[in-house]
């Protein structure tokens, strides 16, 4: 192949062949003829770009060998190599459907030929099959690998090539299906999330170019627009924008980058232009975690998953002592080999993953990300859900609805020094008041000292010779002792209970109170009726607003219980309280101080606007703001299980009555291993169907 190099560095060198210089088909094939090269990590060659790109191991600053058989390797790559006649079938057999006709015809042309060919060939197609049985042996395993080179070996010692033959087909078959559905369902997850990029606008030497994704790098300058996806993660070297970062920080609003500041792949900008210094793209973006999660999803096995798998090799002793009985009492070796082939284990190692899967697959579809089986599950199993309120139960936009002044303060004193404490905090109801200040033309000058961000509580500062403070009534009144005469009681009990207070305090006397509205999720009333369709029978709120906001929203929604002036360490305390009860919660938050109860809970829920602690202690990620998907997570889990159990019932009907009609001499051995992996086929297909389309009591 005519190859040029177009970017090389140590460990890491991509070739330019040119567009259409290779097919779809035959990138496969080059990538298998580079990998096999000593040293070479990875390949991967693009047939859209014409370029491959290869990583490989140095051994010594100036060792090049490694580069230099790379190059060479790929300069005899040419026509006859393309064919694929040397590759596995895992290469060369880009579809499953060619897959199973190769196979088929492979088995069947073999029952032609001479004795001695089919003994031979037969012979060589086993020996993988009996080096993992031996394998497991020799590790003190008795498992499905041992069973599988039992039932063959017995068919070629008795001279029964054809079974033989149709059994490791089967097999064969079955082990492309797995590794196919497997891919299959973990790519179309993975793809539901990833950014979509072929091109990046990149500047270089002051001018403005279109680069392929595969040739971008660490350091190049990209060029982003108004209404684009930030498609890296990096600094801004110039121009400046509004760019809503809420599926990567959970900040509500836009916020303003410019020269310095950092930005994250898949956060869009809304307004202005950026220019910025590329320091992750690819798999090194934050984003990208999310998809790695994806791959790494089976080391989060369910536990339903993790029993299946223990039963499966529990089952292997029974069928050989089963298998020796019926050969000790017929001395018919047909029958023997026909217990050995009905597997039961094998239907359910490979179902069940592969419903986990699928759900989780179609979960992302609709907006529910679980990182993993074991959180599937655990969805099913809750019977107790924890809401918080603001940003969840509310939406994350709250707004001042009033305020008010007191003694020799005026209202836009109070609403503009408010806003210049409020404004150093990304909290919502601080945004609420800076974006009325903004909008009532309320500047200010930063005449305070440096502030103190008392978590879930308020802040604290100086303005002058004074000690201002701002923040829940708890933290004013109670924490900082501020005095609070009967006729201010008064006057802040007669204030609407829909409303959250923020109150200000200068020097030692309440100067003024800031009502803020938070209103509620016209869905979450709906969201709450499916839950309780779905089985869950209590809900309850957790919130760090005062009593008669939090009865307000409570009664409105019909929660059965709520709590309220929490602190952080309050609400986890009360999620472990009720775990330790024995209630399953999922507990649903977004913000900074919800993260220690969402790690509590059996299943941490984080909202699309969560902070990113929230998001990264969470059990399941929401990628929308529709609160029913809290609702759709609980429909998917519980017809995931059922559709579990009913493959359990499926698998242990069939496989018996096979091995009745096999012992009964009805069907022989290959029609009994033909059946047995038709079931297993039919099983694993119906673990990969929709869920959440199908009638709520279908599985």
């Amino acid at each position: 192949m005519n190859c040029s190099i177009a970017h090389e560095i140590p460990g890491r060198i991509r070739l330019r062949c040119g567009r259409g210089s290779f097919s779809s088909g035959e990138a496969p094939v080059i990538e298998y003829l580079l990998e096999a090269q000593d040293g070479v990590v990875s390949v991967a060659a693009s047939p859209v770009t014409g370029s491959i790109l290869v990583e490989y191991e140095e051994t010594r600053k100036d060792d090049r060998d490694t580069r230099n058989a790379i190059l060479a390797a790929v300069e005899l790559i040419d026509a006859d190599y393309l064919d694929g006649e040397s590759l596995p079938v895992r290469y060369k057999e880009p579809g499953i459907v060619k897959s199973g006709f190769v196979l088929l015809a492979r088995n069947l042309l073999n029952r032609i030929f001479p004795i001695v060919v089919r003994a031979a060939t037969n012979a060589l197609r086993f020996l993988p099959y009996l080096a993992n049985g031996v394998k497991s042996l020799v590790t003190g395993k008795l498992d499905v690998s041992v069973l599988d080179a039992s039932a063959i070996g017995i068919s070629l010692i008795f001279g029964d090539f054809t079974t033989a033959g149709t059994i490791m087909t089967l097999l064969a078959f079955g082990d492309i299906l797995e590794s196919w559905t497997r891919e299959r369902s973990k790519h179309k997850l993975a793809e539901g999330l990833a950014m979509k990029e072929s091109f990046f606008w990149i500047e270089r030497d002051g001018t403005e170019i279109q680069i392929p994704a595969e040739d971008l790098q660490v350091g190049d300058r990209v060029v982003v627009r108004a209404g684009t996806m930030i498609p890296v993660d990096g600094t801004v070297v110039r121009g400046e924008a509004t760019v809503d970062q809420s599926p990567m920080t959970g900040e509500p609003l836009a916020v303003h980058r410019y020269p310095g500041t950092s930005v994250y792949a898949g956060t869009v900008i809304e307004e202005g232009e950026l220019v910025i210094g590329v320091t992750a793209f690819d798999k090194g973006t934050r984003i990208s975690r999310i998809i790695h999660m994806i791959d790494e999803s089976d080391d989060m096995k369910a536990e339903i998953q993790s029993k299946a798998e223990k039963l499966a090799d529990g089952i292997v002793p029974y069928s050989f002592l089963f298998a020796g009985l019926v050969f000790l009492f017929t001395r018919n070796f047909r029958k023997a080999t026909s217990v050995l082939l009905v597997d039961y284990s094998c239907a359910i190692k490979l179902s069940t993953p592969l419903a986990i899967l699928s759900a989780m697959r179609e979960g992302a579809k609709h907006g529910v990300i679980a990182k993993g089986g074991r959180t599937i599950e655990k969805i099913a199993q809750a019977d107790t859900v924890v809401f918080d309120k603001t940003g969840t139960l509310t939406v994350a936009l709250p707004s001042v609805a009033d305020v008010i002044p007191f003694g020799r303060y005026s209202r836009n004193q109070i609403l503009r020094l408010s806003a210049c404490l409020e404004e150093h905090f990304p909290h919502s109801i601080a945004r609420a008041v800076v974006r009325q200040a903004e909008e009532e033309g309320l500047s200010h000058r930063e005449e305070h000292a440096e502030v103190e961000y008392v978590v879930a509580h308020g802040i604290v500062s100086r303005v002058g010779d004074e000690r201002v403070l701002i923040g829940s009534g708890h933290f004013v009144f109670e924490d900082e002792g501020i005095p609070l005469d009967e006729v201010l009681k008064k006057r802040i009990e007669a204030l609407p209970g829909q409303y959250s207070f923020l109150f200000l305090a200068i020097g030692r006397e309440l100067a003024g109170i800031i009502c803020v509205e938070d209103p509620i999720r016209e869905e979450a009333i709906r969201a709450i009726r499916d839950l309780r369709d779905e089985g869950i029978g209590r809900i309850v709120m957790l919130t760090g607003d005062g009593a008669e906001s939090a009865a307000h929203v409570a009664s409105t929604f019909g929660l059965d219980e709520f709590h309220a002036s929490l602190l952080p360490e309050q609400k986890t305390d009360f999620v472990k309280r009720l775990g330790a009860s024995g209630a399953r919660v999922m507990m649903v938050g977004d913000g900074i101080n919800d993260s220690p109860a969402l790690k509590a809970a059996d299943v941490g829920v984080a909202m699309k606007e969560s902070a990113d602690i929230a998001r990264e202690v969470a059990d399941v990620l929401l990628t929308g703001n529709d609160l029913q998907t809290v609702a759709t997570a609980r429909r998917l889990a519980r017809r995931t299980m059922r559709r579990i159990h009913s493959n359990y019932s499926f698998i242990v009907a069939v496989n018996t009555a096979l091995l009745l009609l096999g012992l009964s001499g009805v069907i022989t051995p290959a029609t009994s291993a033909l059946l047995h992996n038709s079931s297993t086929i039919g099983a694993s297909m119906r673990s990969l169907k929709p869920l959440l389309k199908e009638k709520k009591d279908d599985a």
